[in-house]
């Protein structure tokens, strides 16, 4: 098979009813495509006999490739296996419950070739969830993204993405910042685009995403943002509260030294202030110290990066 142009992307999690339709969708577009493609399939864990089929998948589909961990790492690890093992040039991921749809993956890639960007990022406009429990939530999390990382975005959610594989190879991904892909991208000097996608309401399996889901991406964005302006310099970061706190700290050091001096106030009534004054202080400095070592910490990272992986993977079929 000639080396692929265009890499697919898609993490399975107990997914055993959708595969099978999610393949054969994926195989028509396929046919329709003038680049040679591949197709990754990453087992993050499957317990319901997924595995299984996508190896007989693979066994006689020579585009198709499976990489199956030891475990359930997520679908952040399950991304980034997926990303170090593609060949191609543009890399597209998708996930395999059918509700994003395979037939939107041409479109995509042309509008990468023609706009010259380095990611085209899906856009559920007519979302097909429950709007209490995914929409509003999503809407708010859109919004709060967009607005901390100034990257205009109306759907970071969607998984349904392409990629500029030089670009998105440069990108570390750990924890759950699989959906931050773009404002990292764009971070590092890369273009984004957005395309309206199709979106079908799920037929069979359950979703993995819950309410929960909230407070991870709270979380994550607060890390997302450390990195974008502190990754380097956490001292800078640690340190603006620390100073903040000392000098709040300082302020009520001296208010009480005014009291007690000038007003000549029994020092038993200064206690309350006297001891705020002191925790103040103190936090200021220990902020202070915190930063010292978040340096420390990060020059350790930069020198000893990519020596760990975020996943462990069991096999890769064919081997």
């Amino acid at each position: 098979m000639d080396r692929p142009i265009v890499s697919i992307i898609s993490p399975i999690f107990n997914e055993l009813d959708n595969i099978k339709p999610f393949y054969t969708k994926i195989n028509n577009v396929l046919h329709g495509l003038v680049e040679p493609c591949e197709v990754i399939f990453v087992n993050d864990g499957s317990t319901d006999g997924s595995i299984d089929y996508l190896k007989e998948i693979a066994s006689r589909d020579p585009r198709v490739k499976v990489i199956s961990f030891t475990r359930n790492f997520g679908q952040t690890p399950a991304i980034m296996a997926g990303i170090e093992h593609a060949q191609g040039d543009l890399i597209v991921t998708i996930d395999s419950d059918l509700q994003n749809d395979p037939e939107d993956i041409p479109l995509m890639i042309e509008l990468i070739k023609d706009n010259k960007v380095d990611v085209v990022s899906g856009w559920r406009n007519d979302r097909k969830d429950h709007t209490l429990t995914r929409r509003i939530p999503s809407f708010l999390a859109n919004r709060l993204i967009s607005w901390l990382t100034g990257i205009k975005l109306h759907d970071y959610g969607c998984s349904l993405k392409i990629y500029r594989a030089d670009v998105l190879k440069k990108v570390n991904l750990y924890g759950e910042l699989h959906r931050f892909i773009p404002a990292l991208v764009a971070q590092a000097g890369g273009k984004i685009m957005e395309v309206k996608v199709r979106h079908h309401p799920r037929s069979s399996g359950k979703s993995k995403y819950g309410l929960e889901r909230v407070i991870k991406v709270f979380f994550d964005l607060f890390l997302l943002k450390f990195l974008s302006g502190y990754s380097t310099r956490p001292i800078h970061f640690f340190g603006q509260f620390g100073l903040a706190a000392f000098f709040v700290g300082f302020l009520l050091a001296t208010y009480v030294a005014w009291l007690r001096i000038v007003q000549d106030i029994p020092g038993v009534n200064l206690i309350t202030y006297l001891i705020l004054a002191m925790l103040f202080l103190l936090v200021g400095v220990q902020t202070i110290l915190m930063g010292l070592l978040g340096e420390i910490g990060i020059r350790t990272y930069h020198e000893c990066q990519h020596t760990k992986k975020i996943y462990v993977i069991e096999e890769i079929f064919p081997g």
